[in-house]
């Protein structure tokens, strides 16, 4: 038993009344290691027989390209980790996006995204067809959240920070599938940061379900006709979970509750987990993850009479120089003669973002609203050169035929510090500096020598 941090008395009653027979198990799991995680790229694979699979376990069951991962496995300090090559993730935190399985082409919205783990799967699923909108109403969270869609190499993503309110008011009607990964009192989370026990009373849950009502209200209005919604959060008790999507529906009839499973289990002991009401718990001592808690929802495509659904105000898309800026003469002449000098199948850009040049998918309305990215970002201009981006490497697909010079394990270790690297004296101008196969960052290289361009904010000590 954790002494230092032991359970809650109030959550021990409660759960033992909430899990009956079962109270036991959940507490005999609470004592055991909590299950780590990791979700590769699709959109930057490696080789089958890289390394690095040697700290993976076994396959999250709930999610292709999900692994289990050694407790003691240092790959988040791994060059690759800042390449996008994947994003540690707890596996249950998984089964959010598993369940609204989004699908290319379409346009999902993420409403409570910071870090962006449930974000960069979305992205991963659509293969970067369709538009990803990810929120963060608080502007510290929301940097982390833009900084790691970059990392991942995310070109068809928008980035805002704004209260769920506030884009409601300008986004009826308008994504095919939501997820809302709603703040909550975090009961789930108990085994792998105890010392949020300690934070914990009586009143969270209800404080909780009162803001997790407000944001799913503003889901709903976002929400296409047809499309679905799911909500998730790492707690456990009916407050904010059962009660919550119960309210949601009484308030909108329009709204029903879709069926679903996840498989839990690996081999001889592959199983699944149903829910036929779209409500499911998943608690430790059930399956190889943390506590959770999923829903889904799906919103009417027919009005009550049957004819179909008034959309009437639904947001249109609109292309993203017509919200943001059309782009400098200047700077595309400069961005026109780099794409000769590296690769003429560089991104076409479409507008300008303040001094950024960026090529992005058509976007919603976005006046007022703080915007921190908006698809991909090419680079800015410097008198009349070009200054390639950071984000343009982390997002050009893996093998294109672009300039490169290939380092090794401890070289990448070197130019994430900020060092310069040797090359071949024939070798001059920008190049990608890449790890078995992936895009590290931009240098340049004369002299012999590569230039560092990795950014001065990313560079480790």
């Amino acid at each position: 038993m954790n002494e230092q941090y032991p359970l809650p008395i109030a959550f021990v009653r409660r759960m033992q009344e909430q899990l009956g027979p079962d109270a036991a198990a959940y507490f005999a799991a609470m004592e055991q290691p909590w299950n780590r995680g990791l979700r590769l790229n699709p959109m930057k694979p490696l080789p089958t027989d890289h390394p690095l699979h040697g700290d993976l376990l076994e396959q999250v069951p709930w999610h292709e390209g999900g692994w289990y991962l050694h407790n003691d496995s240092t790959l988040g300090a791994h060059p690759l980790h800042e390449a996008g090559a994947y994003y540690i993730q707890e596996p249950s935190a998984m089964t959010a996006v598993s369940v609204l399985n989004p699908q290319p082409g379409e346009r999902v919205l993420d409403l409570c995204a910071a870090p962006g783990g449930k974000s960069t799967q979305i992205a991963g699923m659509l293969a970067g067809e369709g538009l990803l909108v990810c929120n963060e109403p608080v502007p510290s969270r929301a940097k982390i959240l833009s900084r790691n869609i970059e990392r991942m190499g995310i070109s068809n993503a928008l980035v805002v920070s704004a209260d769920p309110d506030q884009l409601c008011s300008k986004w009826q009607n308008c994504f095919d599938a939501i997820l809302v990964d709603a703040p909550c009192s975090g009961e789930g989370m108990f085994r792998r940061h105890p010392e949020t026990r300690l934070e914990w009373d009586e009143q969270s849950p209800a404080g909780c379900a009162a803001r997790q009502t407000r944001i799913l209200n503003a889901a709903v209005q976002m929400l296409k006709p047809g499309g679905r919604l799911v909500y998730s959060t790492c707690t456990l008790n009916l407050v904010e979970n059962e009660q919550v999507v119960s309210q949601l529906l009484d308030e909108h009839a329009e709204l029903i509750c879709v069926p679903f499973s996840l498989p839990v289990g690996q081999g001889e002991n592959a199983t699944v987990m149903n829910a036929p009401e779209g409500m499911l718990h998943l608690y430790p001592h059930q399956f190889k993850g943390e506590g959770h808690f999923v829903a889904q929802v799906r919103k009417a495509a027919e009005d009550a009479s049957g004819g179909d659904a008034v959309a009437a105000d639904m947001t249109d898309f609109l292309p993203a120089e017509q919200q943001l800026s059309k782009p400098d003469k200047a700077i595309l002449t400069a961005y026109a003669a780099f794409r000769k000098a590296f690769g003429s199948d560089l991104p076409e850009a479409n507008a300008q973002f303040g001094d950024m040049l960026i090529a992005t998918p058509d976007l919603p309305l976005l006046k007022g609203l703080k915007v921190l990215r908006a698809g991909l970002q090419l680079g800015t201009i410097k008198g009349k050169v070009f200054m390639p981006d950071h984000a343009l490497a982390m997002g050009l697909p893996a093998g294109g035929d672009y300039p490169a010079v290939a380092v090794d394990e401890a070289q990448a270790a070197a130019y994430q510090r900020g060092e310069t690297l040797p090359v071949p004296e024939s070798t001059s101008g920008y190049c990608l500096v890449t790890l078995d196969g992936l895009a590290l960052g931009f240098g340049k290289a004369s002299d012999g020598q590569v230039k560092n361009h990795y950014p001065k904010g990313l560079r480790r000590g």
